[in-house]
């Protein structure tokens, strides 16, 4: 064979095979599927009792999948997705256009897939007897309109009203900025900012005349697979879209009431992805919005997205 003939095939040979493996290679160094590899993602704090049961079911059928979630705000959350550092959020917010925009302009494809219906809930001490308010009431303390009891509650001797949230920027105080004060700042002069949503329980079970802010998954009572039983330790205040709150037309966060809409505050939870290479996170976010992760989302006190789900009402004979 002519030398010069050989060293081009071999050299053809090298360059294919060097091609090749370039092709192969995923881009930034990532190996994961859709239901294998190990990735990391961000999830808002508030969440992650349900994050935590998905991803022992998940890794339970996927046994070469490793998701591990970084609990954090809101805001650091997606702000480390726009910058490709993560490819999944778990959230209660939609992308921004302002965000979709940037992330198209870089060439992503960004997607967010609803998972399920949150009712943000108010939580008061176990003593304290005035369980009811209004939507109004809710706004005039957060706007710093009320700031005692008595404010709210005629005649009310508990003193200053004190509101406790999760976290400066996290989703719950978004979503209170953008749906009940319609984008004006929080301006409560008694606001308590704790790190995360079991201190707020732990605060409200320790102060009489605290309001707590959080998530309904908190605050299920785990041996009622009923979801309908509150933890003992504290008290879910019902709330009403009427003048006055009365116990006949003020709802508390149960799956029924975020189903046909008596509960007021209600939010959506979603998957946002910005992931090129559909591995990983996308594998883990269908999962949840599949039938499986559903149902845990269910079992939790949320009201899944996906789901043929109806009310009945039920007579109960005491013979």
């Amino acid at each position: 064979m002519n030398r010069n003939l050989f060293y081009n095939i071999v050299g053809l040979t090298l360059l294919l095979g060097f091609i090749g493996s370039c092709a192969d290679k995923p881009k930034g160094g990532r190996t994961d599927t859709y239901s294998s590899g190990a990735i990391s993602f961000a999830s808002d704090e508030s969440f992650s009792p349900i994050i935590d049961e998905q991803i022992q079911v998940f890794e339970s059928i996927y046994k070469d999948a490793k998701v591990t979630p970084l609990y954090m705000n809101e805001v650091d959350a997606v702000k480390l997705l726009m910058s490709d550092s993560l490819q999944l959020v778990i959230t209660t917010r939609s992308f921004t256009q302002n965000e979709l925009d940037v992330l198209r302009s870089r060439t992503f494809s960004p997607v967010a897939i609803p998972l399920g219906y949150d009712g943000l809930s108010l939580i008061i001490h176990k003593d304290n007897p005035d369980s009811c308010i209004t939507v109004k009431d809710v706004k005039r303390i957060l706007s710093g309109q009320a700031t005692q009891w008595s404010d709210i509650v005629p005649g009310s001797k508990r003193g200053t009203i004190q509101v406790v949230f999760d976290n400066p920027k996290s989703s719950t105080v978004r979503w209170c900025v953008d749906s009940l004060l319609n984008g004006k700042p929080i301006n409560s002069p008694n606001i308590v900012a704790t790190n995360t949503s079991k201190e707020v329980i732990d605060f409200v079970e320790d102060t009489p005349n605290a309001i707590g802010i959080i998530g309904s998954n908190w605050l299920n009572d785990k041996r009622d697979s009923t979801n309908t039983t509150w933890k003992k330790n504290i008290r879910v205040m019902s709330i009403s879209k009427q003048e006055t709150a009365t116990p006949m037309n003020s709802w508390k966060p149960y799956q029924a009431w975020l189903l046909d809409g008596k509960y007021p505050f209600v939010r959506t939870l979603y998957a946002l992805l910005n992931d090129p290479l559909r591995g990983l996170p996308w594998g883990f976010a269908h999962f949840i919005e599949q039938p499986k992760g559903q149902l845990i989302i269910f079992k939790s006190g949320l009201l899944p997205y996906r789901g043929n789900l109806e009310i009945r009402d039920v007579n109960v004979s005491n013979q």
